[in-house]
């Protein structure tokens, strides 16, 4: 089942939920970052998703957005994602996963970039707006070695939710409401979270989009294996300064708000 589903599985089998963060490379300041993560990590993250700046993210909301921008006005790309991620695994043995969008991956190579994300440490990756009907014709062979996390939503119908879910490697990510994330003010779909939590029966299940608040995580933790927390944190970020120590007991927030 791989890596990141093993890693999953024996926390879900101590009784821990997952609590996976989403950051973006190199925000705030490029040359902290890395010590960032791995605070984050040891003030609770299990997982950390690592978010590749790209110039038009379909998925990301505003706050994700400006915080792209300006990594990528730092001239954080590909690479320096990849050396951010062996820096942090040489000091925390927990999973990494690249997220970052089609046209980037394609640009720097998609063999490439699976085997230099795969020797940088990474354990998986989630590319967006890489489709179930495109998964063959975009992730070669070369992905065999990491996880390739695929995401449902409120689209998607059951009859795709089971193909989703046989495919997905690692986690299935689902998406709570049909919007970009940061929609604080959206109402996650609790119907579908029912129907998702019902359906899938080979993946473990992590929450995202909506995760605005500990709240918002106890409130839906029952509908899932664990949350994915993004625009709660990068707004923080943006908010705090090194050490940043305010984002820090926030994270342990989150953790303590989905801990059984």
């Amino acid at each position: 089942m791989g890596y990141i589903f093993n890693y999953i599985n024996e926390k879900n089998n101590l009784k821990q939920n997952i609590l996976s963060v989403y950051l973006t490379s190199g925000f705030p300041n490029k040359k902290y970052f890395p010590q960032l993560a791995i605070d984050i990590f040891n003030y609770g993250a299990d997982i950390i998703e690592l978010g590749i700046p790209f110039s038009d993210p379909i998925a990301d909301g505003p706050i994700i957005q400006q915080s792209s921008n300006l990594s990528l006005k730092s001239r954080i790309n590909i690479a320096k994602t990849l050396n951010y991620t062996e820096q942090i695994k040489k000091n925390v043995n927990k999973p990494v996963v690249l997220m970052g969008y089609a046209n980037t991956i394609l640009n720097y190579g998609i063999n490439n970039f699976a085997n230099d994300a795969f020797n940088a440490g990474a354990n998986g990756v989630i590319v967006p707006d890489v489709s179930y009907e495109e998964y063959y014709n975009f992730y070669t062979r070369s992905f065999d070695k990491l996880d390739v996390i695929l995401l449902v939503s409120p689209t998607s119908n059951i009859n795709r939710i089971k193909k989703i879910d046989a495919l997905s490697k690692g986690f299935l990510y689902c998406v709570s409401m049909s919007a970009t994330t940061g929609s604080f003010n959206k109402k996650i779909n609790t119907k579908f979270l029912n129907t998702v939590s019902k359906t899938v029966k080979k993946n473990k299940v992590l929450l995202g989009f909506g995760i605005s608040t500990p709240e918002a995580a106890k409130n839906n933790i029952k509908y899932c294996n664990g949350v994915i927390v993004g625009s709660a944190i990068i707004k923080s970020l943006s908010e705090d300064n090194i050490p940043f120590d305010k984002t820090l007991s926030l994270v342990s927030e989150f953790k303590k708000a989905i801990s059984k």
